[in-house]
């Protein structure tokens, strides 16, 4: 007798990646999660190949392993997907001190930020007759 499963957190026509502990603080993180949100997957990875952003190279690769796991683990169309949910979470923060003058110290913070990025295949649109 185990633990009922869990029901799946995302849909049949949809494939998730989750990046963990990136290093950058979840504000300027999620101003690169809100360049790609709603986007076609083709389009995203390529503004995020030209961001000048330092961040957006590891958002790019969470959107990437989005993308396989969309092809090899869900079975999905590559052509028509799109950014359905790009959400920024906070991490851990390592605290840490600065030397400062006459012996004082000063307390830089470090943050992390998690990123889960959902890709979802559009529905194929209806041919008119």
């Amino acid at each position: 007798m185990g633990k009922a499963a869990n029901a799946p957190r995302i849909a049949d026509n949809e494939a998730m990646a989750f990046g963990k502990m990136i290093r950058s603080s979840a504000r300027k993180l999620n101003l690169v999660a809100e360049l790609i949100r709603g986007k076609s997957a083709q389009a995203a990875v390529a503004d995020l190949t030209f961001s000048k952003r330092r961040v957006a190279e590891e958002v790019r690769k969470v959107l990437q392993s989005a993308i396989a796991n969309a092809e090899n683990n869900h079975q999905l169309d590559v052509d028509r997907l799109y950014v359905a949910q790009a959400t920024v979470g906070r991490a851990l923060v390592m605290k840490r001190f600065h030397a400062r003058a006459r012996g004082r110290g000063a307390r830089v913070e470090k943050p992390f930020s998690n990123l889960t990025v959902i890709v979802r295949e559009r529905a194929e649109a209806v041919e008119a007759e």
